[in-house]
């Protein structure tokens, strides 16, 4: 009994195909007794374009292994996106991380992703199709990045607000 367990956990893991950004892989140096040591930090975004996305940063002495590390850095800080039928985002957010300050607003469908750099790869694997973004403050990509992960985890929809005040949906537009 407990071995079908397994299988069903495993093909539910290869059903959510997730895929995998790196955004940026910068070469660290490290100043120690003998000289420097040279290490690699690789940015990646991972996401299922479903609504699932995370944000994850590895550190290892070569590119492949920050990469794996990265990945699994990122699997531990999945966030859920509400996605609206026009595959937009509910509502007009703004989200801070570090010196970046990200503004998201919803677009009609036919509007693409419009973003720049980390934020553009974040919601296209979330799964945001129609999108207006823009990048203040920071042009750092980690921090970018951390700030539209921020906005879209405190994204609503009507229905969770109704839920929340203890009020019908209906009466959410007067």
């Amino acid at each position: 009994m407990a071995t079908g367990r397994r299988k069903t956990n495993k093909a539910k893991k290869e059903e959510t195909n997730w895929q995998e950004r790196v955004i940026q892989i910068r070469r660290v140096s490290k100043v120690v007794k003998g000289g420097k040591k040279l290490s690699f930090r690789a940015i990646v975004v991972i996401g299922n374009e479903r609504g699932q996305v995370g944000v994850g940063v590895g550190k290892a002495s070569d590119v492949i292994g920050a990469v794996k590390k990265g990945v699994a850095d990122g699997k531990k800080h999945l966030i859920d996106i509400p996605i609206t039928k026009s595959n937009s985002i509910p509502h007009p957010i703004d989200g801070i991380g570090g010196g970046a300050k990200v503004i998201m607003r919803p677009a009609a469908p036919g509007t693409g992703v419009i973003a720049g750099g980390a934020v553009r790869t974040v919601l296209e694997l979330a799964g945001v199709r129609n999108v207006l973004a823009k990048q203040l403050g920071s042009n750092n990509p980690l921090n970018n990045a951390r700030a539209a992960v921020n906005a879209l985890s405190t994204l609503r929809t009507l229905s969770e607000v109704a839920e929340d005040r203890g009020i019908a949906v209906e009466s959410l537009y007067f």
